[in-house]
């Protein structure tokens, strides 16, 4: 980026070079990402399921409309649910599946 490309980038960096503070910098992003994900996430369900969506067509659709807790609530955590016993049953039964076959010892 002209003018500002290498200020960003020791801005970034820590230094002059990749060093501890960059390392230390990308892994607190690293860590922290995913919750800022899942927030902006919550807030964009808040949103949507307070003002619904936007409907093009310009006909009222609150008659097709189904509160989100008990119906999608139990849905969700019913699939959660369903994909855990699928990994369990991975782990317990096969565990060597999904292994580096050059690893593999019988």
């Amino acid at each position: 980026i002209p003018y500002i490309g290498t200020d960003l980038v020791e801005w970034i960096w820590g230094g002059f070079s990749v060093d501890k503070a960059t390392l230390t910098r990308f892994f607190a992003f690293h860590f922290i990402l995913p919750f800022i994900i899942t927030a902006l996430a919550a807030v964009h369900l808040l949103f949507l399921h307070e003002t619904g969506s936007n409907n093009p067509t310009g006909i009222s659709s609150d008659m097709d409309k189904i509160p989100f807790h008990p119906y999608y609530t139990i849905k969700d955590i019913l699939g959660a649910l369903f994909m855990m016993l699928i990994l369990l049953i991975l782990v317990l039964f096969s565990p060597d599946l999904l292994g580096d076959p050059d690893n593999y010892t019988p």
